[in-house]
């Protein structure tokens, strides 16, 4: 099996498949280098029955979704949780304990304390434990530093097919970046674990290897993309220009921090009766509207009513990194702003996380499960992550021996490019991308700004992919040429929803009102 990514998702299913099969993973950079190593809040989860059920836990997140969520796919992972989180538990993670037993936070759109989680580092904990797993596996290949091209399907094989489920995967052409040289990676099963979509925003919570990879390759092969226009923007990262948008987690206003704006007043209570604790979607909107209503740079958090060593104790990354700053948390507020943090669409999957095209499946960020609906719920994505890696390694595994496939691939084809020595364009270009995209196809949106956001996309494609086919290529021309499709089906999909909902919300029309929960 050949593993796309190195996230969560992407080491949890490599784990359970190479209990049985020889497994490969591929990942453009280093192995932890993924959006989980950021994720600070930690993993939604029913873990105290006496305070908590399934049915709040589902109710919590079909209410965030604003009606686009399938119902029964969020109850299927709302009760798979408890025992995902204990695999993670025995693979060695150490949660954050209080009285010996999980400490479970809150954060908003919950209506009951349900987060497990590692301190303010969550990500970076489970990260560690499973990515130490997989290098010494002997069942595991780990290829760091390949950057995956484009998937192998009958197209690179000179056949056309005349219906679109008939299309097939056979692995992926991968640039080994080190060497400098196109590789074949063929596979009875792929798996796309690529992360998000962040770095097409010119502010975002992501890592720079953020750019949508997986779903632009699946995009341009043919596979079915789904809910793209619902991208969530983080509400409060800090609007210091040194810190790049560093995430300041939810769990802080959940542990009773505040949102004010430059006077000083506590304004969430204006926009939504929950406060602090509204989904991120409202929160994040809220915070805009301010900033656009009074010209500040910013709205402050303050957390400098909670008690000063109970703060320090479970946010010791956010002091840490604030204090570099000069800010102290315990005395101080907190200036933040939204950026772009988590693609809630993507390839559409099934409920063993199988895409439309044959052999290929899609898990984690990469993935439109149908479980987000318009608006994912904090904490649910490492959750989602863990079940869908579950679901589609088993069923993987199940088809395994009967996938059998015998096809001559032919080697890349490297005839007419030339190194070019206009790599100024590639900057260039993607920065323009980043600020259309954010000043267009950002948290507010209107039909003018998308119309004027596509003219501008479409310009920048014609350019790139020009420049693509002449031109021998490198992971900032791959990464661009990926960012300009996925600004593409962003903007198509905020332009055919007529309707505001959620994440997508668009000055010219009518905020959507839905009785039924599932997606039609």
């Amino acid at each position: 099996m050949l593993i796309i990514g190195s996230g969560l998702a992407g080491l949890s299913f490599a784990l359970k498949a190479a209990e049985s099969v020889h497994v490969a993973v591929i990942t453009k950079n280093e192995l932890k280098e993924t959006n989980t190593w950021y994720a600070q809040g930690g993993i939604a989860g029913v873990m105290d029955l006496n305070h908590d059920s399934f049915e709040k836990h589902i109710q919590d997140t079909l209410v965030a979704g604003a009606g686009l969520c399938d119902a029964n796919a969020v109850s299927n992972m709302v009760k798979q949780a408890p025992k995902l989180i204990q695999e993670l538990i025995d693979y060695g993670v150490d949660f954050t304990l209080k009285g010996g037993q999980l400490d479970l936070a809150k954060e908003g759109g919950h209506s009951v304390n349900r987060i497990v989680h590692a301190a303010d580092a969550t990500g970076r904990v489970v990260e560690n434990v499973l990515a130490k797993r997989v290098k010494n596996h002997p069942n595991i290949d780990v290829f760091e530093y390949h950057f995956a091209m484009e998937l192998l399907t009958e197209h690179y094989l000179g056949i056309k097919v005349e219906h679109l489920p008939d299309i097939q995967c056979f692995g992926v052409y991968a640039l080994d970046i080190k060497a400098g040289t196109i590789e074949t990676f063929l596979a009875k099963k792929t798996v796309l674990a690529t992360g998000g979509i962040g770095e097409v925003y010119a502010h975002t919570t992501n890592p720079t290897v953020a750019t949508g990879d997986g779903i632009a390759m699946a995009y341009r092969a043919k596979a079915h993309i789904k809910h793209m226009e619902f991208v969530q923007f983080h509400p409060t990262t800090l609007q210091i220009p040194e810190a790049k948008s560093y995430l300041i987690t939810e769990a802080l206003r959940g542990f009773g921090a505040k949102l004010r704006n430059f006077s000083g007043h506590a304004f969430m209570k204006d926009y939504d009766s929950r406060g602090e604790l509204a989904p991120r979607d409202i929160v994040a909107r809220a915070i805009d509207d301010q900033l656009k209503k009074r010209g500040d740079k910013a709205v402050y958090l303050d957390a400098t009513e909670i008690e000063s060593s109970s703060l320090l104790e479970s946010f010791p990354n956010i002091a840490k990194e604030c204090a570099k700053h000069g800010l102290d948390i315990t005395k101080d507020i907190i200036p933040v702003v939204p950026a772009a943090h988590y693609l809630c669409g993507g390839i559409r999957v099934n409920e063993f996380g199988q895409s439309s095209i044959k052999h290929l499946y899609a898990i984690g960020e990469t993935a439109c499960t149908a479980v987000h609906g318009a608006n994912r719920l904090a904490s649910n994505s490492l959750l989602e992550a863990l079940h869908y890696a579950d679901t589609a390694v088993h069923h993987a595994l199940h088809h395994f021996t009967n996938t059998e496939f015998s096809v001559d691939i032919p080697v890349w084809d490297v005839e007419g490019t030339s190194n070019n020595k206009e790599w100024i364009l590639i900057s260039h270009n993607r920065e323009e991308l980043r600020q259309i995209m954010w000043d267009y196809v950002g948290i507010v949106r209107s039909d003018m700004r998308l119309k004027r956001a596509l003219r501008r996309q479409t310009l920048l494609y014609h350019e790139v992919e020009e420049f693509y086919h002449r031109t021998s290529v490198t992971p900032e021309l791959l990464e661009l040429r990926n960012l300009i499709s996925i600004a593409y089906l962003i903007i198509q999909a905020a332009m055919k929803r007529k309707e505001s909902c959620g994440l997508h919300f668009n000055i010219d029309h009518e905020t959507c009102s839905r009785l039924s929960i599932r997606d039609t």
